[in-house]
C-alpha cells in the first residue's frame, strides 16, 4: 500500500523543538511527510499565501512577530493551509484566541505524546479535504449555473426560428391551393416538431440535474395518439425499407392521464433507434395493460431485428453520452442523451425501462408508465386510427375583438397575426414594448381600446416585463398574454406576478393561441378579470412612494423584485453588493425599507443589516435568503423580519402590508 503525501510547513525558531516535531510524524507510518522548515514569521507569511501545503505547524514565540499575529494576517491574506498552534506552555486565553483567529488545534510542547499529535493531524487533514470538497462543490454550483444561463438563452434564441419554421408551414397546410403538396408539407412540420424535441432533449438533462424538471399530466386520447407516433416514424422505416409493426396483448383504455408530450418523446426516441440500427426485417410496437387494487402499470416494448448490444455494453446505455454505434457502427450519428433523458423522465412517471439485446440478432427495449386513474375508464380493442390534423384548426370559431401583437421579429408577428386574423380578429402591431405602450395609451383616449395584447418578453428597447410593469401602474387593465420560449419551473408563475393574464409557449400551436384568445376575449371572463385587477391595483397602491434600497447580487433576481416592488407603487433602488449600498447610503439615507440578500459577494446581509440599523434607524429592514433565518438571528443583528426566496409579489404585498 503506498504511503499518503503529506506536504508541511512547519514555522519554529527552535531547532530541538524542529527535531522533535519531524521525529513525531516519522513515526505515523500511513503517511510520507514532505517538510519545508522556516523559523521567522516573514518566510511563514510568504509561503502560507501560496496555500500549497497541506499544513502548518505554527509556534507561537517567533520573535517579532508571534503566531498569533502570523495567524490572523495570514487568514486576512487569504490562507485556507489548516494550521496547528504549537506553545510551550499552558494558556487557556490563548488557547482560545488562537482557535478564535482560525487555527484548527492547539497543542501545548510539554503535554504533546505520539497520540496526541497523530490525533491532530489527522483531524488536521480531514479538515483540508472537507475544504477542498467544498470549494470543488462551490466550483461546480458555478459551473451549473453558468450552464443553465447558456441553455437557457440557446433556448430562446433556437425556438424564435423554429416558431416561423411550424408557423408557417401550419398556416400553408390549412390553405386549400396546397392540396398537392400536402404530404411534403406535413413532412416539414413534422421534422420541424422532431428538431423542437431534439433541442427539447438538451435542454431536458439540465433540468433534471437542477431539480427543476416537472410533468404537466393531463387527459388524452390513447387511440389517437398512438396512431400520430406510429404515422410519424412510419415515414423513417418505409425510407429504410423495413416494416413498422403494431399490436396489441390487452384492451387498453380509450384514455388515459399522463404527460402527451414526455411520452411521446420517450416512444419516438426508442423507436427512432431501433429503425436508425435495423438494415432489415422489422420493427415491432407492442402495448398492453397489466392491472392491479394498486399499481396498474400500462406497458410498451419495441423489438427490432438490427445490429444488437454488446452485454458489456447493456448496463451503460442508460447513461448520459453512451452511444452503441461508438463500438458497433460507424455509420450513424447521435448525443448519447436519449436513452439517459427517457430513463430519467420514466421515474417521473412512475414508471422504468429495461433492455435485452443479442449481437447481429436485436434489441427488446420494454417501458412502463403509470397511466393515471384509469378504474372507470373504458377499455377496449384500439384501432390506431391517426388523428385527422386539419380537424382541430379548420373547425376553430370565430372571434371578434381589436388584438396588439407586440414582437420584434416581423416573422413572428406575420405569423400570430395571420393566425388571428383567420379567427376573425381585427390586428394591429408593434415591434417592442414602447411602442406597444404608446399604442395602447393613443387607443384607449381614441376610446378604441384594443381587447387583448399579446406580447413576446424577450424584445430591444422596452422587453415584455418592463412594459407590462409600467401599463399596470397606468391603470390599465387591457388583457395581455405573455408569448415566450421560456420553459424552465418558475416562468409562468413569475409572469402572473408581473400581470400577464396568461402565457403561451413558443414554437405556437394555433389551436392552443385561439383557446388562449377566446379566454381572454369572453366578457364574463374580462369582467371578473376586470374586477380583480381592480382590486389588486387597490391593494398594489396602498403602499405608494415607499422607498426601498433593494441589495441583491444576481441581477435577474434583482430585476424581477424591483418589477414587483415598482408594480406595487414602491420606489425602488439597487445595489448589487455592500460597496454599492454604503456609496448610495453616503449621500441617501430616506428610505422606509431596506431588502438584503443574505450571500452577497463582499459580506453576509445578517452583519450588514447590522451596520445599517445604525446608519438609517427608521428604515425596516428585511433579510432575503435561501434559508430559513430565526427570530434571534434578525434580532442580533438589527433586522426587522425575513422573506425566503423565492420571492413572488404575493409574499411581498403580505410583508409590506404587515409593516
Amino acid at each position: 500500500m503506498s504511503k499518503q503525501v503529506t506536504r508541511i510547513l512547519l514555522v519554529e525558531d527552535d531547532e530541538d523543538d524542529y527535531i522533535l516535531t519531524c521525529d513525531y510524524l516519522e513515526q505515523m507510518h500511513n503517511h510520507h511527510f514532505d517538510i519545508d522548515w522556516v523559523d521567522n514569521s516573514n518566510e511563514a507569511l510568504a509561503l502560507l499565501k501560496k496555500n500549497n501545503h497541506d499544513i502548518c505547524l505554527l509556534d507561537y514565540q517567533l520573535g517579532g512577530l508571534n503566531g498569533l499575529s502570523v495567524l490572523k494576517q495570514s487568514n486576512e491574506e487569504g490562507c485556507t493551509v489548516p494550521i496547528i498552534m504549537l506553545t510551550g506552555q499552558v494558556d487557556i486565553e490563548l488557547d482560545n484566541n488562537a482557535l478564535d483567529a482560525g487555527a484548527v488545534d492547539y497543542l501545548v510542547k510539554s503535554d504533546l505524546n505520539r497520540a496526541r499529535f497523530n490525533r491532530a493531524i489527522r483531524y488536521a487533514l480531514a479538515r483540508k479535504d472537507i475544504e477542498n470538497e467544498r470549494l470543488e462543490r462551490i466550483k461546480a454550483e458555478t459551473k451549473n449555473r453558468s450552464k443553465d444561463r447558456f441553455l437557457a438563452h440557446l433556448s430562446h434564441e433556437l425556438r424564435t426560428p423554429l416558431t416561423s419554421i411550424l408557423g408557417y408551414t401550419e398556416l400553408l397546410l390549412n390553405d386549400e391551393s396546397n392540396k398537392g403538396i400536402q404530404p411534403e408539407l406535413a413532412t416539414i412540420l413534422n421534422n420541424g416538431k422532431h428538431l423542437l424535441g431534439l433541442l427539447n432533449n438538451v435542454l431536458d438533462l439540465s433540468k433534471i440535474a437542477a431539480g427543476k424538471f416537472e410533468l404537466n399530466r393531463s387527459p388524452i386520447s390513447f387511440d389517437s395518439f398512438i396512431a400520430d407516433v406510429y404515422t410519424l416514424m412510419s415515414m423513417s422505416a418505409k425510407d429504410k425499407g423495413i416494416n413498422l409493426e403494431i399490436s396489441t396483448k390487452s384492451m387498453l383504455p380509450v384514455e388515459i392521464n399522463t404527460d402527451s408530450l414526455r411520452l411521446r418523446q420517450i416512444l419516438i426516441n426508442i423507436i427512432h433507434n431501433a429503425i436508425k440500427f435495423t438494415q432489415q426485417g422489422s420493427v415491432k410496437i407492442d402495448i398492453w395493460l397489466e392491472e392491479a387494487p394498486e399499481n396498474t402499470r400500462l406497458y410498451f416494448s419495441v423489438t427490432d431485428t438490427g445490429v444488437g448490444i454488446p452485454e458489456n455494453l447493456l448496463s451503460t446505455i442508460f447513461k448520459p453520452f453512451e452511444q452503441v454505434q461508438d463500438i458497433v457502427s460507424r455509420n450513424e450519428e447521435g448525443t448519447g442523451l436519449g436513452l439517459s433523458i427517457c430513463s430519467e423522465i420514466l421515474k417521473y412517471m412512475s414508471g422504468s425501462i429495461s433492455v435485452e439485446s443479442t449481437l447481429a440478432v436485436g434489441s427488446k427495449f420494454t417501458f412502463f408508465i403509470d397511466p393515471g386513474i384509469i378504474t372507470t375508464t373504458e377499455r377496449k380493442k384500439l384501432s390506431f386510427k391517426r388523428s385527422d390534423y386539419q380537424s382541430n384548426t379548420k373547425s376553430l370559431s370565430k372571434l371578434s375583438g381589436n388584438v396588439l401583437i407586440v414582437d420584434d421579429i416581423n416573422d413572428v408577428r406575420r405569423l400570430i397575426g395571420y393566425a388571428c386574423q383567420s379567427f376573425d380578429l381585427n390586428v394591429d402591431y408593434a415591434n417592442n414594448g414602447q411602442q406597444a405602450i404608446t399604442k395602447i395609451v393613443s387607443a384607449q383616449d381614441l376610446k378604441n381600446p384594443y381587447d387583448l395584447v399579446l406580447m413576446d418578453i424577450h424584445m430591444p428597447v422596452l422587453d415584455g416585463k418592463r412594459a407590462i410593469a409600467q401599463l399596470r401602474e397606468m391603470g390599465i387593465e387591457t388583457p395581455i398574454v405573455a408569448i415566450t420560449a421560456a420553459t424552465m419551473r418558475g416562468v409562468r408563475k413569475e409572469l402572473y406576478d408581473l400581470g400577464f393574464n396568461d402565457v403561451i409557449p413558443k414554437p405556437i400551436d394555433k389551436y392552443e393561441l385561439h383557446q388562449k384568445i377566446k379566454q381572454q376575449l369572453n366578457p364574463l371572463n374580462q369582467k371578473v378579470k376586470s374586477n380583480q385587477t381592480t382590486t389588486q391595483n387597490k391593494i398594489d397602491h396602498q403602499n405608494t412612494h415607499q422607498r426601498v434600497l433593494l441589495i441583491e447580487d444576481d441581477a435577474d433576481s434583482a430585476e424581477i423584485t424591483a418589477l414587483l416592488l415598482s408594480r406595487m407603487g414602491n420606489q425602488v433602488q439597487i445595489a448589487y453588493n455592500i460597496k454599492q449600498a454604503n456609496e448610495i447610503l453616503e449621500t441617501d439615507i430616506h428610505w422606509q425599507y431596506i431588502l438584503i440578500d443574505m450571500n452577497l459577494p463582499d459580506g453576509n446581509g445578517l452583519k450588514l443589516s447590522s451596520t445599517l440599523k445604525e446608519q438609517v434607524p427608521n428604515a425596516k429592514i428585511t433579510i432575503v435568503s435561501g434559508n430559513d433565518v430565526t427570530q434571534q438571528e434578525l434580532t442580533q443583528h438589527g433586522a426587522d423580519k425575513a422573506l425566503l426566496k423565492p420571492v413572488n409579489l404575493a409574499m411581498l404585498q403580505q410583508h409590506f402590508n404587515e409593516n
